[in-house]
C-alpha cells in the first residue's frame, strides 16, 4: 500500500515540478469518454489505496495551493504549494504519516511508520528518488538522478516476490508449455461457446492479481524505452538483475508486444491509460463502454454456476486489453471482428457471486495449434467458437 501510494505522490511532485499543463489520466478519460463510466479496475489502478476517500478540497490563494483529501485530519491527505514550496501530508498523525516537500531543496515525500518501515521520496536537481523499507527488505524507485531515468527494485526477504514466467495464455500464437497447461490458474478460464448457458457448471479461479503496477501518466510513460534492443538498459534503469525472474517476465512481456499479430487482428500495447483509450476509440468509435470482471471475494478453485441473465453485448467488434506482467501498467490490447462479448452471471458453490467477462473467439483458424485452449478443449483451430472468462484486471472494449 505504502509503495502504490508513493508512486502516486511521487509523479504528482514531478507533474508539479515540470508544471506540465497535461490532463491526468482521469481527465482524459472524462474528456475523451465523457458517457462511458470508468471500470472499478481502472480506478483501482489510478488511485489504489486512496478510492474510499470522502472528501477533496483545493485552495489557491497567495500563500500557495492547498489541496486536503480525506476524512478528517488524523487520516486526512494535504498538499501546499507556495513560496516555500509544496507539502503533501496524509496519514494518520506523525508516526504514520505521508509528507512531501517541493522547494529549492526538492521534493521529498515520507511515508510510514517510523524509520524502519519508512518510505521516502525526493524530487530535486539530482531526480526523483523513493525508498520504502522493511526490516529485511523493501522498495526502492529514483527518477532521475545522475545517472538518469528511472530506477525500480522491489524486494522482501521475508515474503519473496512470486513472479509468472511464462507467455500470456490470451496471445494466440504462442504454444502452451507443459508448466502452464498444469500450473497457470487462468487455462480453467476457456470453455465452448454452447456451454455459455444458465445452469450450466464450471470450475473456476478467479485470481487477485497482488501486483502494485498502477499507469503512469502518459507524458512519463513515454519518456521510458520499451523494447527488445533497449533490455539492457531497461533492466538497468528498474534495478533488475539480468536472467532473473523479473527480468524474464520483462522480457517476455516485451517479446509479446512485439510479436506478429495474427490473422484477423489489430494489436497494440499500451503503456498508459491515454494510450489505451485513444487506440480503442480509434478502433471501434467513441460511442464505447469498457467492462471488467468483478467478483465479490477472492475463493479457491470452485465451481460456479451460470446464473440467469447472461448478456451479449452490442456488435461483433471488440477491442480486448490483457493486462501484463510489468513494474507498471501495460495493457496488451486486439482489436478483432471475431468476437462475441457477454456479460456472465455466475454464483460460487460457497455462495461468492460474480459478473465475469467473457469473450468468444469465432474464428481460431490461425491460433497457434498448440495453443492451450485447443489442448484443454481438445478440439482443431476454426472448428468452434473458443471462449474465457478475463482475469479480474483485465478490460474489454464494447460498442453501445
Amino acid at each position: 500500500m505504502e509503495f502504490r501510494l508513493c508512486w502516486v505522490l511521487a509523479f504528482l511532485a514531478l507533474a508539479v515540478v515540470a508544471s506540465q499543463a497535461a490532463l491526468s489520466p482521469e481527465q482524459y478519460w472524462k474528456y475523451a469518454l465523457p458517457n462511458t463510466p470508468m471500470p472499478k479496475v481502472v480506478k483501482d489502478m489510478l488511485y489504489p489505496d486512496m478510492v474510499e476517500e470522502k472528501s477533496t478540497s483545493v485552495n489557491v490563494g497567495g500563500g500557495g495551493v492547498n489541496v486536503n483529501t480525506g476524512k478528517g485530519k488524523p487520516s486526512g491527505t494535504s498538499v501546499n504549494v507556495g513560496k516555500g514550496g509544496v507539502n503533501v501530508n496524509t496519514g494518520k498523525g506523525k508516526p504514520s504519516g505521508t509528507s512531501v516537500n517541493v522547494g529549492k531543496g526538492g521534493v521529498n515525500v515520507n511515508t510510514g511508520k517510523g524509520k524502519p518501515g519508512g518510505t521516502s521520496v525526493n524530487v530535486g536537481k539530482g531526480g526523483v528518488g523513493v525508498n520504502t523499507r522493511k526490516p529485511g527488505g523493501g522498495t526502492s524507485v529514483n527518477v532521475g538522478g545522475k545517472g538518469g531515468g528511472v530506477s525500480v527494485n522491489t524486494g522482501h526477504k521475508k515474503k519473496p516476490v512470486i513472479v509468472n514466467v511464462g507467455y500470456s495464455p490470451f496471445i494466440y500464437n504462442y504454444a502452451a508449455t507443459e508448466t502452464q497447461i498444469h500450473d497457470d490458474p487462468n487455462v480453467a478460464l476457456f470453455f465452448l461457446e454452447k456451454d455459455l448457458h444458465p445452469r450450466a457448471t464450471m470450475t473456476l479461479h478467479f485470481t487477485e492479481n497482488t501486483e502494485t503496477a498502477t499507469f503512469l501518466p502518459r507524458q512519463i510513460a513515454q519518456r521510458i524505452p520499451f523494447s527488445s534492443n533497449k533490455l539492457p538498459e531497461i533492466l538497468n534503469k528498474f534495478s533488475v538483475t539480468p536472467g532473473s525472474a523479473e527480468a524474464e517476465m520483462m522480457k517476455n512481456t516485451i517479446e509479446e508486444c512485439e510479436g506478429r499479430q495474427i490473422k484477423g487482428e489489430e494489436k497494440y500495447c499500451a503503456t498508459s491509460l491515454e494510450s489505451m483509450i485513444d487506440f480503442s476509440t480509434s478502433k471501434i468509435g467513441k460511442n464505447v463502454q469498457a467492462i471488467s470482471t468483478e467478483v465479490e471475494k477472492q475463493t479457491p478453485l470452485q465451481k460456479y454456476t451460470i446464473a440467469d441473465g447472461v448478456q451479449k453485448m452490442s456488435g461483433d467488434k471488440s477491442v480486448v486489453c490483457h493486462k501484463q506482467n510489468y513494474p507498471y501498467a501495460i495493457f496488451y490490447c486486439h482489436k478483432s471482428e471475431t468476437t462475441r462479448a457477454y456479460m456472465v452471471p455466475l454464483e460460487g458453490a460457497d455462495g461468492t457471486k460474480a459478473k465475469a467477462a467473457a469473450i468468444c473467439h469465432t474464428d481460431t483458424s490461425a491460433w497457434n495449434p498448440k495453443h492451450v485452449a485447443f489442448q484443454v478443449l481438445k478440439v482443431e483451430p476454426g472448428t468452434v467458437p473458443i471462449c474465457h472468462f478475463l482475469p479480474q484486471d483485465h478490460i474489454v472494449w464494447v460498442q453501445k
